[in-house]
């Protein structure tokens, strides 16, 4: 049985906003900027862990610094169209770690994928062994990245 889904109040959405925020903020400090002690603001965090509203906390890394400066988004459109091809694709681009992130999409292209390279040679070789590996990949265009005006994961918050 599916336990029943808790309705966020104005705590958790502020327990939220400063976790998006600020994801290593000691328990006692969130606590205190939202106005509850620590036990029962730590609860609530726990909650959200496990209802799967906080689905999990990382360090944001410079591509800079690991020789990633070149941020490409490579628009892809297959041949033929179904389950068991969008499921076959699905798996292939789940095991290739330069993906970034990918999204099935409506329109004139079928899949959006993102990566962060070291350079246009890079990848032109990531691009051709893409194009081998998915089944009926008819088209791709590429979209060089030539100025990175806003990059964010954090989700604005309805009070």
């Amino acid at each position: 049985m599916e336990r029943e889904k808790h309705q966020l109040d104005r705590i958790d959405r502020k327990i939220l906003d400063i976790l998006q925020r600020e994801g290593r903020i000691a328990i006692t400090e969130l606590a205190s900027r939202v106005g509850l002690t620590t036990s029962p603001c730590a609860e609530r965090v726990r909650r959200l862990e496990r209802d799967g509203v906080i689905t999990g906390y990382a360090a944001t890394v410079s591509p800079a610094a690991l020789d990633k400066p070149l941020l490409v988004f490579v628009e892809i459109k297959l041949v033929a169209k179904g389950a068991d091809v969008f499921d076959t694709v699905r798996e292939e681009l789940l095991l290739m770690p330069e993906v970034l992130e990918c999204h099935l999409v409506s329109g004139e292209f079928d899949y959006l994928l993102k990566f962060r390279l070291r350079d246009m040679r890079e990848y032109r070789s990531l691009l051709g062994n893409i194009l081998k590996r998915l089944p009926g990949a008819a088209e791709s265009r590429s979209l060089i990245v030539m100025e990175e005006i806003k990059e964010s994961l954090y989700l604005p918050l309805a009070r």
